[in-house]
């Protein structure tokens, strides 16, 4: 099965050992390339993606600058790609291409997987970019009670709220300067920017608002263990790593890859192992 990434400054990414792995540990012969455009500029997504069909791949993961442009050339989307506006896995096949967003279907699922029915409640959530859509559509989709949209970029916010409005999800943006007054009233606190990250770090907001009661996401996974995620384990916070989210993304696109529906329960069998392996690995800051 030939797979791939298209991306920009993706050389460091954990898709292609995940992607193998899961097919190692299901007996599947699996190709995973990397298609740098920093490295060699497409002419277009379209093209790279009509070549790839025509050279015999199964599809492609797409991450930044790409999303939206891969919905578009899409000839059929699931509902979180429908939802979110964009979609990070592109499958081939005979009816053309189909578009997925498993950002928004592996966060959900890594929600369930810690939180079990654990309503979210009402949620802040810092940073509404191309991760924050997918994040902020899945707790949507999770029944939170209100998601409050905090972005140094008011317009994306606002953007953002309207979007998840139209969708049938209560949502706002917020101001910057309310952080601390909104936190205390949510019951979860999620963060969706680049703050924690190893060429980022410290923590995206002050850990005194934590609280035990809360639970909180990160969607930074290198390192695994965050400064936010450290803020809030000493808090007595629940915490959702985002190595879960990496972990079930890729699992979700795996198995649409793959195709065969009746043995996605094999696929999801190593989701614990592989967790374990990422959580370790990327406790040192290794992969991206």
């Amino acid at each position: 099965m030939q797979l791939g990434l298209i991306g920009q400054a993706i050389q460091h990414s954990s898709a292609p050992d995940l992607h193998r792995r899961l097919g190692r540990l299901l007996g599947l012969p699996v190709s995973y390339t990397l298609f740098d455009a920093l490295i060699a500029p497409p002419s277009s997504v379209k093209a790279q993606v009509d070549e790839l069909r025509a050279q015999g791949f199964r599809g492609v993961n797409v991450t930044y600058p790409y999303k939206e442009q891969a919905l578009a050339l899409a000839d059929s989307a699931g509902e979180g790609a429908r939802l979110v506006g964009a979609a990070n896995t592109l499958i081939f096949g005979a009816a053309g291409v189909h578009a997925e967003n498993t950002d928004f279907t592996g966060f959900v699922a890594g929600y369930r997987a810690t939180l079990d029915a654990r309503p979210p409640g009402r949620v802040l959530m810092l940073g509404s970019g191309g991760v924050g859509k997918a994040v902020a559509f899945g707790l949507g989709q999770l029944g939170a009670e209100e998601i409050l949209l905090l972005d140094l970029d008011r317009a994306k916010a606002d953007s953002l709220a309207d979007q998840l409005a139209a969708a049938g999800f209560a949502a706002r943006a917020v101001a910057p300067e309310a952080l601390a007054a909104l936190a205390g009233e949510c019951d979860g606190l999620v963060n969706c920017t680049p703050i924690g990250h190893e060429k980022s770090p410290g923590c995206p907001l002050p850990g005194s608002l934590i609280r035990a009661d809360q639970w909180i996401f990160d969607a930074v996974y290198v390192p695994a263990r965050t400064e936010f995620i450290a803020q809030a384990e000493a808090a007595g916070a629940a915490v959702i790593s985002g190595v879960s989210l990496f972990v079930f993304q890729g699992v979700d696109a795996f198995k649409l890859f793959w195709g065969e529906p009746a043995r996605a329960a094999e696929v999801d069998a190593q989701t614990p192992a592989l967790y374990r392996h990422y959580h370790q690995q990327l406790l040192g800051g290794a992969g991206g």
